[in-house]
């Protein structure tokens, strides 16, 4: 079985992945890091070169891949639910988290951030970063087995919460 890390970006997926794949003595796979490493570019080239279509294309394809693999967590780009077969694959041998975390806190996490280009264009990043949250939040919540709300924890306290519940057998949601 995988863990499989959903959220929007500065919800904390890399860092808790890693804490994951540490405490479990499993592999951390990060999709956009590794769409990059295969592409030869940053995200900001494959989606100028491409077009987002081109980078979601991509990312579809690693997701079947992945969901092949066992005994792995997986750190999934915050997108990676505007494909519903996205999900579908990775959950078929995986538990979905959500880490869940409000604009503002995302906003003070990632605004330096330079390697993702634009989502929604001319708007200022808290504006994008609202609008694009608001989009995707019944998406994420639509995947995911549990839900970790991140904005108050420490990365280990989130790990500790995953890992409390990650045990908890579907159908149902779990928060915490």
């Amino acid at each position: 079985m995988n863990i499989v890390l959903i959220g929007y970006r500065g919800t904390g997926k890399s860092v808790v992945g890693a804490l994951l794949a540490a405490r479990l003595g499993m592999r951390l796979v990060g999709m956009d890091a590794l769409i990059v490493e295969r592409a030869g570019m940053p995200i900001p080239e494959i989606v100028e070169r491409e077009g987002w279509p081109g980078f979601r294309d991509r990312e579809s394809a690693l997701a079947r891949e992945l969901a092949a693999l066992d005994n792995v967590v997986i750190d999934c780009g915050g997108g990676i639910i505007e494909r519903p077969e996205n999900t579908e694959a990775l959950r078929a041998n995986g538990r979905v988290v959500w880490l869940r975390a409000s604009a503002p806190t995302i906003v003070a996490r990632i605004q330096g951030d330079t390697q993702r280009p634009s989502l929604t264009g001319a708007k200022s990043f808290t504006d994008e970063v609202a609008e694009v949250l608001e989009r995707r939040t019944p998406l994420y919540k639509a995947a995911a087995d549990i839900i970790v709300d991140t904005d108050l924890l420490t990365p280990e306290e989130v790990a500790d919460r995953v890992l409390a519940q990650v045990q908890v057998q579907p159908p149902y949601t779990t928060e915490c």
